[in-house]
């Protein structure tokens, strides 16, 4: 008997993005109508685009996203520079903020592995790629963790059970998306059972990235079931550009010891128990050991800043860090968050990728389901197959959205010029995020080639360097290959229409 599987919007969304259209068009509106009746009104609104124009130009934003802002303000009188006032700043609320800054100021017991400066001797380059994480994103540097690769949501879902049912003493799941189906029942079942037995289990998942997969109420009826839980970034009737940052993390945690994270939601498509877009590639990886730390600090930060007040003044954050010794070496392992401003001062993943593009000597294998990048990251990517480094990348051959397919594809022709090899992976919907170089790197997380993640989103990626799983991830990418379709010249040719509106979506492409 086929499934059925809700697709739903709950009244909630609807009523409230209802009233931010109204909200917006009343704000226009009341500005239009002033300028409109007074005779002065046409000066002042030519001198506020002008200064607004400059402040964006003058800005330190990507050059990428300043484009289409110029051109809403100067383009669009009145209405250009009131979106600019209402939308231009992806900052996240002074609620947030405040939270977050007290939460990441204070460390704790987290701390590098006694033996990580081996790294630095070992390899320059390697050392300073983690040094950068380090900096940008305050994560630190473990050599005592156990990584296990999963080439499959239809892998890792079997071992994330089992873990889960071990559970002890807290169990901690954020994920963008949950869907009810055998997956999230699965694991529901156990999560109750725990929560019964004393366990504390807490569940994050992000309001908008559920907006149809769960009920508007579902949180509550978690709670009520014994299982704590908070939405990420609640959807609310306010005009602002607050609903922009999305929580597009996956992470897993179980008694701090094990941790899980890459691009599997919690939701059948993702282990193949529903086709929707042919078969579903993903990936992901288990750690076991004090890199689980930085999973847990960052969903801690994640569930703090949107848990009531009451909640999250009282919370001990210390008593759910692992602090023994492991004398087992694997390789160094760097788990890291990204996100919006201010918490992230700069685009960690971005910069990473590029850095890992930059010291390639031999080869970069990357795996992404979409590609909508700035021209920096562009031209790293351009410049390390011009160098003569083996540069393969895999995305989709069945979309999940078209419009995004059709921008991915926009950026076929260009790579290939620059000798980058592409390749379409034929059986159906490639979601993983894998980064691969010379066998030796690697980088598994939430983080797709696109703005919405490497601008907007918070995510996280686990760093790896000479971990031993990284030849299986090696392996899978070959493997993967094999069932791919490489791209042609005819494939990637862009006939004239389909030129024209590729580059009207490219302008608009860091809005999305």
């Amino acid at each position: 008997m086929k499934k059925k599987y809700r697709s739903y919007m709950p009244l909630r969304f609807v009523l409230n993005m209802l009233l931010i259209l109204i909200e917006t068009a009343l704000v226009m509106t009341i500005v239009v109508l002033i300028s409109i009746r007074n005779q002065y009104s046409f000066i002042a609104e030519l001198v506020t685009q002008l200064v607004v124009a400059v402040v964006i130009i003058a800005s330190n934003d990507n050059p990428d996203y300043k484009v289409p802002w110029v051109f809403f303000v100067l383009v669009l009188p009145v209405i250009g520079f009131m979106f600019y006032f209402m939308f231009y700043s992806r900052r996240l609320s002074p609620m947030q903020r405040r939270r977050l800054r007290q939460f990441w100021s204070d460390e704790g017991n987290l701390k590098d592995s006694p033996d990580c400066m081996r790294l630095q001797a070992e390899s320059e380059e390697a050392y300073s790629q983690a040094l950068l994480l380090k900096k940008l994103s305050k994560a630190h540097i473990y050599t005592d963790t156990v990584v296990t690769y999963f080439p499959l949501g239809d892998k890792l879902f079997p071992a994330l059970l089992e873990d889960l049912k071990r559970a002890q003493s807290f169990i901690f799941l954020e994920f963008f998306i949950i869907q009810q189906g055998e997956m999230w029942n699965a694991i529901l079942d156990v999560l109750k059972q725990k929560a019964s037995q004393g366990v504390d289990v807490r569940v994050a998942y992000d309001d908008i990235g559920c907006m149809r997969t769960l009920p508007g109420d579902y949180f509550k009826r978690l709670n009520k079931m014994g299982v704590k839980c908070v939405t990420f970034a609640r959807l609310r009737a306010q005009a602002n550009n607050k609903f922009n940052n999305r929580n597009h993390r996956k992470i897993a945690v179980i008694d701090g010891r094990v941790g899980y994270t890459g691009g599997i939601n919690l939701a059948d498509e993702y282990i193949n128990r529903r086709r929707r877009f042919g078969h579903w590639k993903d990936v992901g990886v288990r750690l076991e050991g004090n890199a689980v730390n930085e999973l847990t600090r960052l969903f801690l930060a994640d569930y703090l800043s949107n848990a009531p007040a009451k909640q999250a003044s009282k919370e001990n954050a210390e008593r759910f860090f692992l602090t023994e010794e492991r004398p087992t070496r694997e390789g160094y392992v760097v788990p890291f968050g990204d996100g919006p401003k201010p918490i992230y001062d700069r685009q960690v993943v971005k910069l990473a990728i590029m850095n890992l593009l930059g010291q390639a000597k031999n080869h970069v294998y990357m795996m992404t389901p979409y590609l909508i990048i700035d021209n920096e990251l562009t031209q790293a990517i351009e410049n390390a197959a011009l160098r003569g480094v083996d540069v393969k990348l895999i995305t989709p051959h069945i979309p999940d959205k078209k419009l995004v397919f059709t921008m991915t594809r926009s950026y076929y022709k260009r790579l290939m010029n620059a000798g980058v090899s592409i390749y379409e992976y034929t059986p159906g919907f490639v979601h993983a995020k894998m980064y691969l170089a010379d066998g030796e790197t690697a980088m598994i997380g939430t983080a797709n080639l696109d703005y919405r993640s490497l601008v907007h989103h918070f995510e996280n990626v686990v760093w790896m360097f000479r971990v031993p799983a990284i030849a299986d991830m090696e392996s899978d990418f070959a493997d993967t290959l094999d069932k791919c379709t490489e791209v042609d010249e005819e494939m990637a040719a862009q006939h004239l229409p389909g030129r024209f509106v590729r580059a009207i979506v490219k302008i608009f492409a860091p809005l999305l």
